[in-house]
């Protein structure tokens, strides 16, 4: 099922002892387009900072409650190494993070969490002692152990996760003008993968909102807060008009690959919905 970045703020976590906070943010890796973590404002217990908080870390969310379940403690969380959660973060903070926590880096191996399609897959890795320190293996003995397509390169200082909030203010030109904003980011609930980026263009067409694929995103300005598609205006104006209030089924989304001539992700089976 496809999810809301914006429904999901707010939500709390639950430790193992407690709650943690509330999710503020999401950082979202700018080459797989995964969503990485979640930025979590602690509760009075530890001064309403800001952490960051792997789905990793997390079990089936409650969404009724509009809880994520997590399995570390508030100890870990307060002596987890800090990292600025107003900057990018580049991979070797991660790698002291993943390393505190006894988690394998999701980088190494072909999938979108190491070897594996979903984060769970990924959570078999060391369990963190009472100190943060790894400890032993867990229950099955699954490690993240793979060579990365990602590997060969050298990124320790390169910022490669990006803010969810940030991306939320980004204008999208299309190769012949502009055609609206970022509104908003729908992520697959199980995986964290982002699939679609949901665009408005009511500056131009009123109450017109599309949904972008992010394989059809040609680069990203950083430095200008754009995206840019390979798209025409005419194109986008006159693509399927997303409605957050219906059920964004398969059937809708093979509609609008189709319109712009691209193979959808999905395999063949039960359609999912977003809510």
């Amino acid at each position: 099922m496809l999810r809301s970045l914006k429904d999901m703020e707010g939500y709390s976590i639950g430790a193992t002892d407690g709650v943690i906070g509330q999710v503020r943010d999401f950082y979202f890796d700018d080459e797989s387009w995964v969503i990485r973590y979640l930025v979590v404002e602690t509760d009075a217990w530890h001064s309403n900072k800001r952490v960051l908080v792997s789905p990793l870390s997390l079990g089936r969310p409650d969404w009724s409650k509009k809880e994520f379940p997590a399995s570390i403690t508030k100890y870990q969380i307060s002596r987890s190494p800090d990292i600025d959660t107003d900057k990018p973060i580049s991979q070797q903070h991660e790698m002291g993070y993943l390393g505190y926590y006894g988690y394998g880096n999701y980088w190494g191996g072909s999938g979108l969490w190491g070897g594996a399609l979903y984060p769970d897959m990924l959570q078999g890795g060391l369990e963190p002692s009472p100190d943060g320190s790894a400890g032993a293996d867990l229950p099955g003995g699954r490690r993240s152990i793979g060579t990365s397509r990602y590997a060969s390169r050298p990124r320790h200082d390169d910022p490669h996760l990006r803010s969810g909030n940030a991306v939320m203010r980004y204008y999208v030109h299309a190769n012949d003008g502009d055609i609206g904003h970022v509104q908003g980011i729908l992520i697959d609930e199980r995986s964290w993968a982002i699939h679609y980026v949901i665009v408005n263009t009511s500056n131009w067409w009123l109450g017109h909102q599309v949904l972008i694929a992010p394989e059809w995103i040609d680069d990203i300005d950083w430095a200008e807060s754009k995206l840019l598609v390979d798209l025409t205006r005419r194109s986008v104006k006159d693509a399927p008009r997303y409605d957050p209030d219906l059920p964004f089924t398969v059937e809708r989304e093979k509609i609008l690959h189709g319109y712009y001539g691209h193979s959808g992700y999905w395999p063949a089976g039960p359609a999912h919905s977003h809510p």
